[in-house]
């Protein structure tokens, strides 16, 4: 384990920043989200969570797949560039460290998504333990500790110092590239860490959603849930804003679209929505013709549907993001409370 002090984190920054991208929370117009630093960014470790999840450094919120040009009438495909440059994304929760092995469930599977495949191949994360976790944080539920996140460099900010753990090849890659401004850790840093370890362990225990029974969510539940009347009154606050899936660290749903540039067709994909009347819209129009038919979708395809197909692993990680997000307070925790509060019953 290595530490650095905080006042020296800038010249950590740029000194990976002089290597390889580097993605990290900034804040702009008030608002935290990951960027790509600049000397002049306003890097903000503090805030707990940003309000996107920095899922986009490997699946981006638009990305251009291939441009076709045509010359007379020959037409000619010219694919984008596979991500060829490494580079690091620093400051990730627990929470979105495992949205992130939510995507690769779906996004490595066969057949294999190559733009994302580039980007984990050449990405590299350092996640930072929450100092602090808030109330609407519920990532133990789904086995998560924010205590101790699971990347490629663990670290952890008490007091004054940084405290820096590589976890795997790459984790020890990039602290060799920067291993001159770190500081090998002594004894008493170790225990500083472990106290740190136990006083957030000791907060999560505290939240109110921290216990939130998941009992009757699995991937055998697909008749009762599905069939359930409950869902016929819980989604009627809805107003299909799509907000919790833009904010959600693990929803992949995208669309494909075409761009007329005057000299020839770009298509790119870009995320969409499954609380949209006209996402997968087809020929014939869409399958779910209902707000609650796509209401009941994204919370049967976090709590059932994804389990079924993934030995077990839920589609939701409990950042909370929805929870604080959600104009009409229609979040993953509420449609657990209602079930277990009704009993799953029609």
């Amino acid at each position: 384990m290595y530490k650095i002090a905080k006042e020296n984190l800038s010249a950590l920054f740029q000194m990976i920043a002089g290597q390889q991208e580097l993605y990290l929370p900034v804040r702009t117009a008030g608002q935290v989200n990951f960027g790509v630093w600049r000397e002049e960014a306003e890097v903000d470790l503090d805030t707990l969570k940003s309000v996107k999840s920095p899922k986009d450094a490997f699946f981006p919120q638009s990305e251009n797949l291939y441009i076709v040009q045509k010359e007379g009438r020959k037409l000619s495909i010219v694919p984008e560039n596979l991500k060829d440059r490494d580079f690091v994304v620093f400051g990730m929760k627990a929470c979105d460290v495992q949205g992130v092995q939510v995507l690769d469930r779906v996004f490595l599977a066969d057949p294999v998504d190559t733009y994302y495949a580039a980007r984990r191949k050449h990405g590299t994360i350092v996640a930072m333990a929450c100092h602090e976790p808030e109330e609407s944080c519920f990532c133990k539920v789904f086995g998560t500790d924010c205590a101790e996140p699971v990347a490629d460099v663990a670290v952890w900010m008490v007091g004054e110092n940084l405290y820096w753990k590589a976890m795997t090849e790459k984790g020890e890659k990039l602290t060799a590239s920067v291993e001159s401004l770190l500081t090998s850790a002594d004894e008493t840093d170790e225990e500083t860490v472990e106290k740190e370890k136990a006083a957030i362990r000791t907060i999560v225990e505290k939240l109110p959603y921290s216990h939130l029974s998941l009992e009757g969510w699995n991937g055998e539940a697909l008749t009762e849930k599905f069939n359930s009347k409950i869902w016929e009154e819980l989604y009627k606050p809805c107003l299909a804003c799509g907000t919790c899936t833009f904010v959600c660290p693990t929803c992949q749903c995208y669309d494909i679209k075409d761009y007329d540039t005057g000299h020839g067709i770009q298509r790119y994909r870009c995320w969409d929505s499954c609380m949209y009347s006209d996402f997968t819209m087809m020929a014939h129009g869409n399958n779910r013709t209902s707000q609650m038919q796509r209401f009941r979708q994204r919370f049967m395809h976090k709590l059932v549907y994804f389990p079924a197909n993934n030995d077990g692993m839920y589609s939701c990680v409990g950042c909370g993001r929805c929870v604080e997000k959600c104009p009409a307070s229609l979040n993953i925790v509420k449609v657990i409370k209602s079930f277990q509060k009704q009993g799953g019953e029609e």
